[in-house]
């Protein structure tokens, strides 16, 4: 696994980190679509899968969760998804390989995949806040 790079929060555990390989992939990403952002739904295609649009593409709303920025992108998560992935501290790594999405990266040959730990009780206790997709 690559190092990791967390969203810069001050002393709050970060609830989304990501890879110096999905950093590259975003860099790319940006010069050819501008801004981006992330969503990970529990719908279908690639089920729990995170999914890179350009922003203003994805609508997000009050059933969306923003868990933070990641490198200049705003990372959601749906509600329902986020029921059962809040004990969790993911990490947004990416792998060679076509998912069945819709997502940027995907007719490069790479898609973006998560990675995910429990939190400690101490990490628990110092989460950085979340608030609705609006």
């Amino acid at each position: 696994m690559t190092d990791s790079h967390s969203i810069k929060t001050m002393d709050k555990t970060p609830r989304v980190l990501l890879t110096a390989a999905a950093e590259e992939l975003i860099d790319r990403l940006r010069k050819e679509h501008g801004p981006i952002m992330f969503h990970q739904s529990g719908g279908c295609c690639d089920g729990s899968a995170p999914m890179c649009f350009p922003v203003g593409e994805f609508k997000t709303g009050v059933n969306d969760v923003l868990l933070g920025e990641i490198y200049g992108c705003e990372f959601y998560m749906s509600a329902f998804q986020f029921e059962y992935w809040q004990y969790t501290q993911l990490t947004l790594d990416v792998v060679a390989g076509r998912g069945a999405s819709f997502s940027l990266e995907i007719p490069l040959g790479l898609r973006f995949i998560i990675r995910s730990q429990v939190y400690s009780k101490e990490e628990l206790e110092n989460l950085s806040p979340v608030s609705n997709g609006l």
